[in-house]
């Protein structure tokens, strides 16, 4: 566990759901509750003031659900993480919603220890992703992988670029494309974002798909 302290904003409609998360939080030191809102409308406006670098998201929300504010979010602070809530049978939206720069997601009701531990890999670069949603975006990869003769690079990405783009399309956390390439994990993230601005996308679902077709990554 890190000594570092977590910022984190909490976005949940159900407000005894809401309550139990915050006193679970409340529960661990290096975890600090810095906000929560009932709506996605709300939580948006807040988060954007307050740059959590976390936030928990309920995806069946009031007004705009989970994964348009996980769009909206990922525009107006690219740098938040964010954590989906959810139910077993949101297959389909948590893809969508990892496709819109979700890091991850954690089933409701789930116990505060999961809960700390899905916080801190993701703060540490990780992806959390049930088997079967893993297995979705695999398959997804699969489809859409391109092998063309001269693979070209449109976006202007440097050498070390691609490289962290290499590696995280082989499913490597930041953290151990760090320890790979012998980078700070921090460096690591300043790199992505800079791949993710060059190449106009808000994920790394994103990037890696582009780059599977421009045939520039393999799996």
């Amino acid at each position: 566990m890190t000594s570092e302290t977590t910022r984190i904003y909490v976005v949940e409609d159900q407000a005894t759901l809401l309550a139990n998360l915050l006193k679970a939080l409340a529960a661990f030191p290096e975890l600090e509750v810095i906000g929560s809102a009932r709506d996605g409308e709300s939580g948006v406006d807040e988060v954007a003031k307050l740059i959590p670098q976390l936030v928990l998201l309920d995806l069946e929300l009031p007004g705009i659900d989970g994964i348009e504010v996980t769009r909206r979010l990922k525009r107006k602070v690219p740098q938040v993480e964010v954590l989906i809530l959810t139910s077993f049978d949101d297959e389909q939206k948590v893809y969508e919603a990892m496709q819109a720069g979700a890091s991850g997601y954690l089933v409701k009701r789930v116990g505060p220890e999961k809960i700390r531990s899905g916080i801190h890999e993701v703060m540490a670069g990780g992806t959390v992703l049930e088997a079967r949603i893993a297995r979705r975006f695999w398959n997804y990869f699969q489809s859409v992988q391109a092998r063309p003769e001269q693979p070209s690079n449109p976006w202007g990405l440097t050498p070390l670029e691609f490289d962290v783009l290499r590696y995280v399309a082989k499913g490597l956390s930041n953290a151990e494309v760090g320890r790979v390439m012998e980078l700070e994990r921090r460096t690591v993230r300043t790199h992505l974002g800079h791949i993710y601005r060059k190449m106009g996308v808000n994920s790394h679902v994103d990037a890696v798909v582009l780059a599977l077709k421009a045939g520039i990554v393999e799996l």
